[in-house]
């Protein structure tokens, strides 16, 4: 199952916290997909993933400094 997130418009550590609550709602092999224009979005959520031992699948830059990533639970 991949679970679509969208932080658009949150600021540091919104879209993180956002990202740990819908985990606990997914089970282990779910992929849970964010989106988020927080300048330090990419860092935090390689630090979120590092921390509690989830797999990062890809982060990607999109237009207007979006960026989105998958995240396997």
């Amino acid at each position: 199952m991949t679970k679509q997130l969208d932080c658009k418009g949150l600021q540091c550590p919104q879209p993180r916290l956002k990202m740990s609550l819908e985990a606990m709602s997914l089970k282990a092999g779910d992929i849970l997909e964010c989106v988020a224009d927080c300048p330090t979005f990419e860092a935090d959520v390689k630090d979120w993933c590092k921390n509690s031992k989830k797999a990062l699948l890809w982060f990607k830059s999109e237009d207007n400094s979006v960026k989105r990533c998958q995240v396997r639970i």
